[in-house]
């Protein structure tokens, strides 16, 4: 093998950010040290890997294909160092993404707990919906997720976090507001405005009302739960969302949740990585961290953890 672990690390940080001027500042190289690196990687391996696009760098079919190969030599040659360097072990940068609910409510106290008892770890941190979560982790763009619901993808490891359920809400004002149960009927004849395809509300929801609810009236579909959550308070939708994001705006007297008691959404949020990933320190100290946290919070009666 002729390439190195540097042309790798400087392919994925102009795959990352689409340019070569920002990659050398990322790296501290020189933008001639970039090019001369790519140019060098490209030519061993007899492959373009990048299509210019104005001044953008976009991957080609090969470098689509090689990115979450050298992702993982990087990962794993990362991890090597720290062995060696058992003192440090709890250091460097560690790369994560999360679905909604566990980035708002859980993570901000997360990360600020690490950082107070880790100053050397540092944590990347994106939030996306759970099927890119889990595409972002297979892609090796992630050490670590957190998703809504289950995921039987044997390439993925999932370690349960908390309980949570979704709930049926809507606004003081609608019709449904006054009934003390809604049937399975009513929530057919309205309308709803629901979470966009691939989030794991909206897959939990779609599976509560599989064979119960030939046709739901969806009206709109955004990422947004702010938004889900200010269109319902207007007094003509429905929606369907976790309860820790709809929590206070209940107690507040926004929201109504309405009792379906035929739909079933209980759910769990999960910690998820590769099944292939090498033993991680740093991951270890997330997960430990991340499961005092949620035991401290439902004692506190913060989370609504169901058992």
């Amino acid at each position: 093998m002729k390439y190195s672990l540097k042309q790798l690390a400087v392919f994925d940080a102009v795959a990352s950010l689409e340019s070569v001027s920002a990659a050398s500042r990322k790296l501290s190289l020189t933008q001639s040290a970039v090019s001369m690196s790519l140019s060098q990687l490209e030519t061993l391996l007899d492959r373009p890997l990048f299509i210019r696009h104005g001044n953008r760098l976009i991957l080609s079919h090969w470098g689509e294909w090689l990115r979450p190969k050298a992702r993982k030599l990087l990962q794993d040659a990362q991890q090597i160092e720290l062995g060696l360097h058992d003192e440090h072990l709890i250091s460097g940068q560690f790369e994560m993404c999360s679905s909604q609910t566990a980035a708002k409510h859980l993570l901000p106290e997360l990360i600020s707990k690490i950082d107070m008892d880790f100053p050397e770890l540092r944590i990347g941190f994106t939030v996306k919906n759970t099927k890119n979560v889990l595409e972002g982790v297979l892609n090796y763009e992630y050490q670590l997720g957190i998703i809504e619901g289950r995921c039987d993808d044997n390439r993925i490891q999932q370690k349960s976090w908390i309980d949570d359920h979704l709930v049926v809400i809507s606004s003081p004002r609608h019709p449904f507001a006054r009934h003390e149960t809604v049937s399975l009927a009513q929530l057919e004849q309205a309308k709803w405005v629901l979470r966009e395809e691939g989030a794991g509300t909206r897959r939990i929801f779609d599976a509560a009302i599989h064979g119960l609810i030939e046709h739901i009236n969806v009206w709109k579909e955004y990422e947004s739960v702010s938004v889900l959550k200010s269109l319902v308070e207007r007094g003509v939708y429905l929606s369907c969302l976790p309860y820790l994001d709809v929590k206070r705006d209940v107690e507040e007297g926004k929201l109504i949740i309405l009792n379906t008691p035929q739909l079933n959404m209980s759910r769990s949020l999960s910690f998820i990585w590769r099944t292939d990933a090498l033993d991680n320190p740093l991951r270890d100290c997330v997960l430990s961290e991340a499961r005092r946290l949620t035991t401290r919070l439902s004692k506190e009666q913060k989370i609504p953890i169901q058992r």
